[in-house]
């Protein structure tokens, strides 16, 4: 690299990012990370990579941070899709990006928050996105509808491991398209995950948030519980209109698809919150899976004050600090 380019590599702040399973508590840590790189002399900014976050009025199933606890922080990516959008992880890549680039142009670190793999890796590393064939497309509906959906799962599973630890087994979109992908490319849908050692772009620095399994899932039964009693099922009432029933992610969501089902009567309470706590685990352990086999990531202990210290630190080696 000449002097030039290493100088003008230098001058873009890095892109950080901090993941995990939901309950480490990520977006509490990256507002302390945010605040401490400002005392020390650096903007940040927040981009939302939770993939529920991005819909407009869930906020209390998805445990959004709410704009008056946002300590002045710019957040990106939040509520940008109506609850009636169907998600797209190629859409929110270019999204996601272009906020990292808009970030960084002002001198600002970007901290990309999140525990939805797919999203947070299709951010970090040369993970691309194949169109759509039609006729595979309808093969493979119609061996859902004839086969039954288990069938596509334990394809998957022989076929791409690393994508049917990351795809929900009960989302028969995601599992037909990850199927889809592997026909188009002759490679696994995951494939993009081994890009790992192929950062898009610059300087990345990947933290993750772990907590004890035991007292993890304590915290997410009672957070789901909390969320019940502060309101989730107006929340959801609300977006009834807005057309989250129709939505084919959002009507999906961990516990707005159990709070639809009360409000339509085909559910009582009590089977909902405890459908959506068993959900819950579930899903962190997937999480957990997932973000275990990214060797980039550099895991940071429980204890805050160390993990602040830890993260402020290595951000520190790359772009070194203007004032203590």
């Amino acid at each position: 690299m000449s002097a030039v380019a290493a100088e003008v590599s230098a001058a873009v702040p890095p892109l950080v990012a901090v993941v995990g399973a939901t309950g480490t508590g990520k977006s509490a840590f990256a507002l302390d990370l945010v605040e401490e790189l400002r005392r020390q002399g650096h903007d940040a900014e927040i981009i939302n990579a939770d993939a529920m976050q991005l819909y407009r009025g869930m906020d209390i199933g998805t445990a959004k941070i709410p704009l008056s606890a946002r300590r002045g922080i710019p957040h990106h990516l939040l509520d940008v899709w109506e609850p009636g959008t169907e998600a797209s992880v190629a859409e929110y890549q270019s999204l996601a990006r272009s906020a990292v680039g808009e970030v960084q142009h002002r001198g600002a670190i970007p901290v990309l928050v999140g525990g939805s793999g797919l999203y947070v890796s299709s951010v970090l590393y040369e993970f691309e996105f194949p169109g759509t064939d039609p006729g595979i497309r309808d093969r493979l509906e119609h061996r859902l509808e004839t086969e039954g959906r288990e069938a596509l799962v334990e394809e998957l599973r022989e076929r791409d491991p690393l994508a049917a630890m990351a795809i929900d087994s009960r989302n028969s979109r995601r599992l037909i398209r990850a199927l889809e992908v592997i026909e188009l490319t002759g490679k696994p849908f995951g494939a993009g995950l081994d890009a790992r050692h192929h950062p898009w772009q610059g300087t990345q620095l990947v933290f993750g948030l772990h907590r004890e399994r035991e007292a993890l899932v304590h915290d997410l039964d009672a957070r789901v519980l909390g969320m019940w009693e502060h309101g989730l099922l107006h929340e959801v009432s609300g977006l009834i209109p807005l057309g989250i029933a129709q939505g084919v992610t959002a009507s999906r969501a961990i516990g707005y698809q159990q709070a639809l089902a009360v409000i339509s009567g085909e559910m009582g309470q009590e089977e909902a919150i405890e459908g959506t706590q068993a959900l819950t685990r579930r899903y962190a352990r997937r999480q957990v899976s997932w973000f275990r086999r990214d060797d980039n990531i550099v895991w940071l202990p429980e204890d805050t004050d160390g993990a602040l210290a830890i993260a402020v630190g290595a951000i520190g080696a790359v772009v070194p600090f203007t004032r203590a």
